[in-house]
């Protein structure tokens, strides 16, 4: 039951005005839905009057629901005016016969009701929404992937992305929990750890044209021109010996697993902190020998021919060979110097102090040297 307002000539004072009606909505015996009147109200209407919790409260009277709260006073004694009105002239009894007749109202023991198959839609809908926004189904597609293989990658993308695990876990979880499957159309019942790493493994196939593609896309989306790029590295450990592993080796772990094999793992982001780039290195290459094989790639995602991006490390990559790579490259810098400054020029600004989680005292002095190229002066006072 709701207020429907039309605004029609008022033959008393000769002007349009809008006439009040409740009125229900119900499907007719073609299973059309149609609007019938229950109670005419008038011209005369406080249009400043809540209606939307007016046609609620009184839906609740009338299933025999008081309410937990009451409405502001105004609209409450408007309600219960209203649903008296409905007594005593019979409306209620109408509208109950007119349910039945259309068959859509039914009692229900509440006690008797079980769930089944219950699964989660929210997280998976949204992260659905966020790749179809990429365009990453055109871009499969335009790589000759048909229409079974991409249902397939993008219920296992989402899902990663909902419940981060392995592809074991991930197929119970599709299984058990998620409906992905009734949203991107592939069938449930062929999920399985290894439909899921064999899409994996195909999908990386398509890493370097898949992470340009979605470079230059979110750059489009949101305007950006990546004139910062940061890049760092991390290291992830094996438990297993990885004997027959190409990338796996000893190396030094940041997660201190100095007894087991490690990968390298570089990653490119811009500012806003979307991925430009990515790579994974043998354990054993030290962070400064990565910067060679990842800066000749900065043009192409960063898509910028002009003005290079600024290219921000830390110390553990800024080393004098590394520094000079930038400029031969053509790239500006901002790092952590590894040793003392020579041969710099103190810009005019004041320095900025800042304190750390340990309440010490942090001066940063901006220094420029040649090419552009800025670095940073940290003093750590007690």
């Amino acid at each position: 039951m709701f207020f429907k307002t039309i605004n029609r000539y008022n033959a008393k004072t000769g002007n349009r005005e809008n006439y009040y009606s409740l009125v229900e909505s119900y499907r007719n015996k073609l299973g059309e839905p149609s609007h019938r009147t229950i109670l005419s109200l008038g011209y005369q209407v406080d249009n400043t009057l809540p209606f939307k919790e007016i046609s609620d409260k009184l839906n609740d009277l009338i299933a025999g629901n008081q309410g937990l709260f009451p409405l502001e006073e105004k609209a409450e004694k408007y309600t219960w005016n209203l649903y008296h009105q409905l007594v005593r002239e019979n409306r209620i009894d109408v509208l109950e016969k007119l349910r039945k007749e259309s068959g859509d109202w039914e009692k229900v023991d509440l006690n008797s009701l079980n769930n089944e198959d219950v699964r989660e839609i929210g997280s998976e809908w949204m992260s659905l929404q966020a790749l179809q926004e990429l365009g990453i189904e055109e871009f499969l597609r335009s790589r000759n992937w048909d229409d079974e293989n991409i249902q397939l990658a993008i219920s296992h993308i989402v899902s990663r992305a909902v419940y981060p695990a392995s592809e074991l876990k991930t197929a119970r979880f599709i299984k058990e929990n998620s409906s992905i499957c009734e949203i991107t159309g592939y069938p449930i019942k062929q999920i399985n750890k290894d439909k899921l790493y064999g899409i994996s493994k195909r999908l990386y196939k398509e890493k370097e044209g898949l992470e340009k593609y979605l470079s230059q896309k979110t750059n489009a989306m949101f305007d950006l021109e990546d004139e910062i790029i940061l890049y760092d590295l991390t290291n992830t450990y094996f438990e297993g010996s990885k004997r027959d592993s190409k990338l796996a080796g000893y190396g030094r772990s940041k997660e201190k697993r100095t007894d087991c094999p490690i990968v390298v793992l570089a990653l490119v982001v811009n500012v806003e902190g979307f991925i430009k780039y990515s790579s994974i290195f043998k354990g054993s290459m030290a962070d400064c020998k990565t910067l060679s094989r990842i800066i000749d790639n900065l043009q192409a995602v960063t898509g910028r021919t002009e003005n290079r991006a600024i290219v921000v490390i830390d110390a553990g990559i800024s080393t004098q060979e590394n520094l000079a790579l930038l400029k031969e490259k053509g790239y500006d810098y901002v790092c952590v110097s590894r040793s003392n400054l020579k041969k710099y020029n103190e810009v005019s600004a004041p320095p900025v102090r800042v304190r750390d989680n340990r309440n010490r005292e942090i001066e940063l002095r901006e220094s420029m040297r040649t090419h552009r190229t800025f670095e940073s002066q940290i003093s750590l006072s007690q």
